[in-house]
């Protein structure tokens, strides 16, 4: 079925408590093995429609975010996801305390107990209210970015549609377009200043009733994270500063006596090449053939996996007017379809957010045939090891997209990945120092980003932008509004991905053997564990980090970036 024809019921939520009442009914009160599986089975089909239906309303709202239909449906979600976490709460207290949890967890492995365990740390019905008007803020803030329109050259564009503005070689609408963008999120400061605070307070708040010292740690259990903590982060972060951050400084040096310039400006930093960044060398649907043509060719279940999406349009690839900002991977459980969003805007990162986003439509569509709704998707940090590590085994083809420019694709590509880290580790720090200080007033969150900033991102420029120079650089970043903690996930599993990278190069039998194995695996194991599984290290590892960036640091100082 393709996507445009599934069908969108609300959830009727008293039919839905019925269903959860009866089958909890039975795992509290039955010994027998083969009536709490069903049960177990009964609830995932009550929690699969559920979260089909706030799926597919997810993506058409995402596609149009003024479509009146889907707003009210939105704002539906927003009242009652709460209640339905509060079900959800209930059946895992249910499964922590039945007596044949021995047997269940010799059958479906610990991490669905892990699971069940982090989640009973989240929820009690005191914070129903609260996390309602969380969902709110967070709904609000994606609607002040989709509504963004911004004048440049005499042409309206929305936030998405920017990126080729931002990339071209006229220094002087570099400017402009930057300048605009910029102005815009200064104008609506006071709005997302506003939301962020309310989204703040709301949590510290939350975090209190549930009897936490404040947001951080409790943010941590949401996140699933069991086998590290705040200083094992804080570690992480440490080596990012001390290993990552000069080679970063030293690219960016780079890249300005590249393109003929003494010191980078903030409105320089996207623009890699004195003659052009590397594009795509079609038009989307030019671009999904191609893709079609790589998939086919990078092994049978990825083949299979991509006619899949293509032939249920289960793709919006295209910028417009009134669409959300930014792409992401969801998943339709009912149909076992992945979904990949994004906003093509004839740029490099139209390559980048396809092959990205498909390793994450990769994974879930490997394990969607597992019973458990638990393991459909791991953690988030694991999440992204599948979506980074396919861009880099998708590196054979990117000649069907970039032909000429191919090398300069690459040189682009695995130098960005590398100068990411510094930035993905600052938005990390930055959200552990606003959660610890919930009080902080809006310009003191500037003020911290803005120290921040100059520790990770030392060779940042924004003189001449009075809102950048304040430290207003965070109000763009999506996750620190709506995923309070995913984004150090970005930077664990950028690791993980360069060792994939590595890997490849060397022996690309074996390493997609080791990414298959991972991405059929779901979510059964801890972040930890599925970084063995894959026989990868862990980024935590003191030496890891040095390890891995050796050859990524040796590969780029042998190209002549000059010649491009």
């Amino acid at each position: 079925m393709k996507f445009q024809d599934y069908d969108y019921v609300r959830p009727d939520m008293v039919e839905l408590k019925k269903g959860f009442d009866e089958n909890l009914a039975l795992i509290k009160t039955s010994d027998d093995l083969a009536e709490q599986e069903k049960a177990i089975e009964a609830l995932n089909k009550i929690r699969e429609s559920f979260d089909s239906m706030y799926n597919i309303n997810y993506i058409r709202h995402s596609i149009d975010t003024k479509n009146e239909f889907c707003e009210s449906e939105n704002n539906f979600f927003d009242e009652n996801l709460p209640q339905y976490q509060a079900l959800v709460t209930e059946y895992y207290k249910a499964l922590l305390d039945t007596p044949i949890r021995p047997y269940l967890e010799e059958k479906w492995g610990k991490q669905f107990f892990v699971i069940a365990s982090s989640s009973q740390k989240t929820f009690i019905p005191e914070i129903l209210e609260d996390l309602q008007a969380e969902n709110k803020g967070s709904s609000e803030y994606k609607k002040i970015k989709a509504a963004a329109m911004v004048e440049v050259q005499g042409e309206t564009y929305n936030l998405s549609g920017l990126a080729p503005l931002e990339t071209g070689a006229d220094r002087a609408i570099r400017k402009e377009a930057s300048e605009a963008k910029w102005k815009f999120f200064s104008e609506n400061e006071a709005a997302i200043g506003d939301v962020f605070d309310g989204l703040v307070k709301t949590r510290h708040e939350i975090a209190l009733k549930l009897g936490y010292k404040n947001f951080v740690e409790l943010g941590y259990h949401r996140m699933l994270r069991s086998d590290y903590d705040a200083e094992m982060v804080a570690r992480f972060r440490k080596q990012v500063e001390d290993y990552i951050v000069p080679l970063a400084s030293k690219l960016y040096a780079r890249q300005a006596k590249r393109i003929g310039l003494e010191k980078l400006s903030y409105y320089d930093e996207e623009f890699k090449f004195s003659s052009g960044n590397p594009a795509p060398q079609g038009n989307p649907e030019w671009i999904v053939n191609h893709a079609a043509t790589m998939y086919k060719e990078l092994s049978p279940e990825t083949d299979e996996f991509f006619q899949f999406m293509q032939q249920n349009n289960l793709m919006d690839l295209i910028n417009r007017t009134g669409k959300a900002t930014g792409g992401y991977c969801t998943y339709i459980p009912n149909q076992k379809a992945p979904y990949i969003f994004s906003n093509f805007n004839g740029t490099s990162g139209d390559i980048d957010v396809l092959t990205h986003e498909a390793g994450h439509a990769f994974q879930v569509y490997s394990s969607r045939n597992v019973a458990l709704s638990e393991y459909h998707w791991p953690t988030y940090e694991s999440c992204e090891i599948h979506s980074m590590s396919m861009e880099f085994f998708t590196w054979p083809w990117m000649h069907l997209f970039f032909e000429k420019d191919l090398d300069k694709y690459k040189f682009m590509h695995l130098s960005a990945a590398l100068q990411f880290l510094p930035y993905g580790v600052a938005v990390d720090e930055f959200q552990h120092v606003i959660y610890q200080n919930p009080n902080f007033t809006h310009q003191e969150r500037n003020d911290a980003w803005h120290e921040i900033e100059r520790k990770y991102l030392p060779h940042r420029n924004n003189e001449g932008n009075s809102f950048l120079e304040k430290g207003g650089l965070w109000q763009k970043q999506n996750h620190i509004f709506n995923s309070p903690f995913y984004y150090i996930d970005y930077t664990l599993a950028q690791i993980c991905a360069f060792q994939f990278w590595k890997k490849d190069q060397n022996d690309h039998k074996n390493a997609w053997d080791d990414y298959i194995r991972l991405c059929k695996a779901g979510g059964s194991h801890s972040f930890l564990d599925l970084v063995k599984l894959a026989n990868l290290r862990s980024p935590f590892e003191p030496d890891c980090i040095p390890s891995v960036i050796g050859e990524i640091s040796a590969w780029l100082d042998n190209i002549d970036d000059s010649s491009f």
